[in-house]
């Protein structure tokens, strides 16, 4: 191959599928927040028992990210994130039937079904972050991870009008049905398009030696070299490890924000700012606007920082620290009364959360090699506890004050906890190394190191 060949750009193909299931994968975790306040009042449920509902989802997809991120190192990202797209929706699509119940049999069977999307959606994050890192070099993870991270706000922008419209139209049932099926036909097309970079057929050697030169994993998914098994010491390891753990509580709190965007945010525009569904789904995207761009540019701006030659710990806590600062604005909603204004600090709110958002590209920068899928499980694990917690003492908020107020306030601590967890817990970003446990099988002594990526 001659050393002037230009190099194909296919990791941009990958990180446009990336995008797309994000997309997807958000908006039927959606699904159930647009659907939520007809359906409450068709079923006759109250708020705590919709908030339990909310979070069904997560309790089931905090306890599948561990054996989900081994799945994804043991099988590789294509055939197991395949299934995942698939089973997920199929569930969503079973969703729209719990109206044919009676209701008590109705809020068990949306309870189970939302359980089982968020156990088939467990390998989604940690699958991206593993696909980025095995297919960017560590100067442009953060632009891919903030891409694919941005989609959860591109899933509301385009989806949350649709199905806002879709509720108003015909019904909540026909949501779910409408979004699983998307979902099952973009499973067939993940298959034909998503490959390791060694094995991908529209990739030349230019592109590939960009890739591999500068930090990309590209042999992750390599044939012989899947693991056996969950290597409960490396987990260990990293539960130990200082860094680590202020990155988990950060994502916490993080998701602590997102989850209230996508359970009770249309509720609080329905019953607390006296919308209509129809307006709901439509105001929801504008804040969801702002989401996606800080999204994206919280991004760019951290892999700018990088190539100025600033440390990666600068680079990425920068955005992270400045972003969630401004995200705490949203208390600023219980002072007005104007619509526009409410709108106006969700959306900044959303905005300064989106840049916030690099959690994924600081996954990406400090995983260790031989566990990138269970890492990626873990570091989800600990995040997505507040898909549980959130929607649930919400609930309990809103039943014990009637109003949101003190939610609200609830939700901007959220974001004050993550900035000081960077600020004081996380130190310097770097590669874990994992202490290899002797050949023998007995365990090491659990000391783990880490390397500049």
């Amino acid at each position: 191959m001659q050393s002037t060949q230009k190099p194909t750009h296919v990791r941009y193909l990958i990180l446009l599928m990336l995008f797309l299931v994000t997309t997807i994968n958000y908006a039927d975790r959606a699904t159930i927040a647009i659907a939520g306040s007809s359906l409450q009042k068709d079923l006759g449920i109250d708020a705590v028992t919709l908030g339990y509902i909310f979070s069904a989802f997560g309790w089931a997809y905090v306890a599948g990210q561990i054996p989900g991120g081994w799945l994804l190192d043991r099988f590789g990202s294509k055939k197991i994130y395949a299934l995942s797209i698939f089973t997920w929706s199929l569930f969503t699509v079973l969703q729209g039937f719990v109206g044919e119940f009676g209701m008590s049999t109705a809020v068990v069977a949306l309870f189970m079904l939302r359980f089982l999307v968020g156990l088939a959606e467990a390998p989604s994050f940690p699958g991206n972050a593993r696909i980025v890192a095995a297919w960017f070099p560590t100067a442009e993870r953060g632009t891919a991870s903030a891409i694919f991270n941005s989609a959860q706000y591109f899933a509301t922008v385009l989806f949350a009008p649709l199905m806002g419209w879709i509720v108003y139209s015909f019904g909540w049932e026909h949501v779910f049905i409408v979004m699983g099926i998307l979902g099952i036909i973009f499973s067939l097309v993940w298959l034909k398009v998503i490959y390791s970079p060694r094995e991908h057929p529209r990739i030349n050697d230019a592109e590939f030696k960009h890739i591999s030169e500068n930090g990309g994993m590209v042999d992750m998914d390599q044939k012989g070299k899947k693991s056996d098994g969950p290597k409960w010491d490396y987990i260990r390891q990293l539960l130990t490890n200082r860094m680590m753990l202020g990155v988990y509580l950060g994502q916490y709190c993080i998701n602590g924000i997102t989850y209230f965007f996508l359970t009770w945010f249309p509720v609080y525009l329905v019953q607390e700012r006296g919308m209509t569904i129809l307006k709901a789904g439509f105001i929801a995207s504008l804040p969801a606007i702002c989401g996606f761009i800080g999204g994206v540019l919280g991004g760019v701006i951290s892999d700018y920082l990088l190539r100025k030659g600033h440390s990666l710990t600068f680079a990425r806590k920068a955005p992270i620290i400045a972003g969630l600062l401004v995200s705490s604005s949203i208390v600023a909603c219980n002072y007005v009364d104007v619509e526009w204004m409410v709108v106006g600090f969700m959306a900044l709110a959303f905005f300064g959360k989106g840049v916030g958002a690099l959690g994924w590209a600081v996954v990406s920068d400090t995983s260790p090699k031989q566990i990138a899928g269970l890492s990626g499980g873990l570091f989800n694990t600990f995040g997505n506890i507040a898909s549980i917690t959130t929607p649930i003492v919400i609930g309990y908020i809103i039943s014990s004050t009637g109003s949101f107020k003190w939610a609200l306030v609830f939700v901007g601590c959220n974001a004050l906890v993550a900035v000081f967890s960077y600020l004081v817990i996380v130190g310097p970003i770097k590669r874990v190394v994992l202490k290899e446990p002797p050949a023998n099988g007995t365990e090491a002594p659990g000391k783990l190191s880490q390397a500049h990526s």
